[in-house]
């Protein structure tokens, strides 16, 4: 039972370098490849072998990330979520973790699926859904950056929480 802990802090550590990893890939690297790669034709061989194996790690890892997380708050969770005195840093970055896996589930992955021609829609609507996802995926990149600041602070002794 000793080695759950440290298990579960690797598993957590690990897989959220994957989500926020592919998250940075997405919008750092492969949306100006893409623009690029359009202009040449290629797009589509991205489209169809690397974007839909990409996100399937993206948006599992969110989940093992999540769990994982929940694992290690273990009777704190609710003291976490909660805001309790100790457990601010910590809740602040669990609820943002949380907020970006309802988004890659909830908004990204639907809008994805249809973007990519994964689900018969029309041009219309595939084009609504990229500008969905563009905009989902750039509001989990912006919730990133003071998720990992919360995650971070929690560890290393934020006293003024």
């Amino acid at each position: 039972m000793e080695a759950v802990a440290p298990l579960a802090r690797w598993f957590h550590f690990m897989a959220g370098i994957m989500w926020v990893g592919l998250l940075y890939y997405f919008n750092f690297v492969q949306m100006a490849a893409l623009k690029s790669a359009a202009a040449d034709g290629s797009a589509a061989a991205i489209n169809r072998h690397v974007v839909p194996r990409a996100l399937a790690w993206f948006r599992w890892a969110s989940v093992a990330t999540w769990l994982t997380g929940a694992a290690l708050l273990g009777g704190s969770f609710t003291a976490a979520l909660g805001f309790q005195p100790g457990h601010r840093a910590i809740g602040i970055g669990a609820w943002l973790g949380t907020i970006m896996l309802v988004n890659v589930w909830a908004l990204l992955w639907p809008a994805q699926k249809v973007a990519l021609g994964l689900v018969k829609a029309s041009e219309a609507q595939r084009s609504a859904a990229r500008r969905r996802a563009f905009i989902v995926s750039r509001l989990n990149l912006v919730l990133s950056f003071p998720l990992l600041f919360f995650m971070g602070a929690a560890g290393h002794g934020a006293s003024y929480f």
